[in-house]
């Protein structure tokens, strides 16, 4: 074979070799090129916990899993022993300040008072005697009849009896008025902590019967009757249907046309339907799990956003854990 039928060969190799490369090329282009990418997010629902603020053995549980509840309902009931013990206690507390609160605000007894007011008569009797006792005496020692020491002796009997009069009628006054003020404040304020005490005791009763807050549906249920539950241990938790929306992972080179306040459409493989949906919360992952490292090609990284965004109209069916896929 010449040379130059080699060379015509090699040439039409390499010519051939470079059409099949530039004809999977273009069928590449053609069949994967051209179809969008994807982002695929889930229906969330907001949820709240149903829990106690005293312990308790569960009683009774008046739902299951997957019942619709409404605001009001009964939920669940706990029997705890230790709450009703302590109201005994705070009532009786209650009872025993409202009684010296009484005795503070009608003061002594009728047989007290009848009492200081005979010793207070007493008083101004003996008064009475040793002031003319003292006069006789003055007289007497006027006239030089006296001596100086029966008259100094006369007039200290007299001051001492007058003394003695004034503290029983101090006596007898203090018996009529009660006590003072400031005892019947200090006994008030007894009864107001006392029927605090039983206010607060009474709000752990009431903790002992678990209503619903917000009507939702019944999505897990804990313990089971019989069973002890903690302070602030979970008993169950309330998804509230009213409040639903859609999350997205999205690459910050993806968000062309997502903004807070934005729409867009998202297709729901389980109703094979488009609902429209709107964005109101937008916010960077912050962690490198999430990014995309581009640099090796000369690029950047590219970082990766939560995206939220509600249905604009209620689609009747859509549930939690339902997925959203935009195109």
């Amino acid at each position: 074979m010449s040379a130059k039928s080699q060379h015509n060969n090699i040439l039409l190799a390499i010519l051939g070799f470079v059409a099949v490369v530039a004809l999977v090329a273009v069928i590449g282009f053609f069949a994967f090129g051209r179809d969008p990418e994807l982002i695929q997010g889930q229906v969330e629902v907001s949820e709240y916990r149903v829990s106690s603020k005293v312990p308790g053995r569960i009683l009774e549980l008046r739902v299951k899993e997957g019942d619709f509840v409404k605001v009001g309902d009964t939920l669940a009931i706990l029997d705890a022993p230790e709450v009703r013990a302590k109201m005994e206690q705070a009532q009786s507390a209650e009872n025993a300040a409202a009684a010296q609160e009484e005795m503070a605000r009608n003061g002594a007894r009728q047989e007290q008072i009848q009492g200081a007011y005979q010793l207070m008569m007493q008083a101004k009797a003996g008064l009475e005697i040793a002031e003319k006792s003292y006069h006789r005496v003055q007289r007497l020692y006027d006239e030089g009849v006296m001596s100086a020491q029966k008259r100094d002796e006369a007039y200290a009997n007299y001051k001492a009896m007058e003394a003695q009069a004034k503290a029983a009628e101090s006596q007898y006054q203090m018996a009529r008025n009660g006590a003072r003020r400031e005892e019947k404040m200090a006994a008030a304020a007894m009864v107001g902590r006392a029927r605090g005490a039983v206010q607060e005791v009474n709000s752990y009763i009431n903790e002992t019967v678990q209503i619903a807050q917000m009507e939702g549906e019944v999505s897990d249920v804990y313990p089971k009757v019989g069973e002890l539950v903690g302070t602030g241990s979970p008993i169950m938790n309330i998804s509230v249907m009213k409040d639903m929306w859609g999350t997205f992972n999205v690459r910050e080179d993806q968000l062309n046309g997502l903004a807070v306040g934005k729409t867009f459409e998202a297709f729901v493989p389980a109703f094979n339907k488009t609902i429209q949906m709107k964005v109101y919360y937008m916010k960077d992952q912050g962690s490198y799990a999430v990014w995309k490292a581009t640099k090796a090609n000369g690029q950047y990284d590219l970082k990766t956003f939560e995206v939220k965004a509600r249905p604009v109209e209620k689609l009747e069916g859509l549930r939690p854990g339902m997925s959203l896929v935009i195109k």
